[in-house]
């Protein structure tokens, strides 16, 4: 088993993260995420395929569409969409994702409040692509209370480990 820290480091260490799934519906964890990501000073890129823009920035349909390759996608979208966006991340040659789930990163652990596919997944390692599949940048990047609690549980519990 493998502590998600790690990944997680090497995920925030880069600069130009893609995030897919932003709403202007509602105020949604993709949403937090896009704006901490922004804050922290990274280039961000919104995607969505029914927005043309977000957060007064353009909001491009697919990562296909972007104006550059990112460094890096974060999903919080149906797992269906996250299979879909690992196929143009390997596409892309994007080396890093990570697929949101509330609960930690245990499989069936959220299966009606996942982004994670565990096909996504098994693409991704075939393909040499670092994965995160489960918890929320927002538990590690500017974390407000809730998430910083959340993460704190998480790890007391077990559910921030990896099982190969």
């Amino acid at each position: 088993m493998t502590n998600v820290n790690n990944l997680v480091r090497d995920f925030l260490a880069q600069k130009t993260i893609a995030v897919v799934g932003v709403s202007d519906r509602r105020d949604t964890g993709c949403n937090l995420a896009y704006r901490n990501f922004k804050d922290s000073g990274y280039r961000v890129f919104a995607v969505n395929p029914r927005l043309a823009t977000y957060a007064g920035q353009p909001c491009y349909p697919s990562l296909r569409a972007l104006p550059e390759t990112p460094d890096a996608v974060f999903i919080l979208a149906n797992p269906q969409v996250a299979d879909e966006i690992v196929r143009q991340c390997v596409e892309l040659g994007v080396t890093r994702v990570w697929m949101h789930c509330m609960l930690g990163v245990q499989p069936g652990l959220a299966a009606g409040i996942t982004s994670v596919s565990r096909e996504a997944v098994e693409v991704c390692r075939a393909n040499g692509i670092a994965v995160i599949p489960g918890t929320c940048p927002n538990q590690f990047l500017k974390p407000n209370f809730a998430h910083a609690a959340m993460r704190r549980l998480w790890t007391l519990f077990g559910l921030m480990r990896l099982r190969a």
